[in-house]
């Protein structure tokens, strides 16, 4: 095996915009990494969902797509 063609493997601190940080090893060359969700915010690990304004899209959808009226 070739000496010195490996990455460095070190520790860095992993910050989530919910305020959830952790700590992880990594080959990147940053000591922090900022990520936009983590197992403490997704929904997927809560198990809750965000509700999104989807009613108002459904109607919008529905008025330009919708079936006409019969004349």
């Amino acid at each position: 095996m070739k000496a010195d063609i490996h990455p460095n493997y070190n520790e860095l601190t992993v910050t989530c915009s919910c305020g959830n940080s952790f700590k992880t090893k990594s080959v990147i060359g940053k000591p922090t990494l900022s990520v936009e969700v983590c197992s403490e915010c997704h929904p997927f690990y809560t198990g809750t969902q965000k509700i999104v304004d989807t009613a108002g899209r459904i109607d919008k959808f529905r008025q330009k797509y919708g079936t006409k009226a019969a004349a």
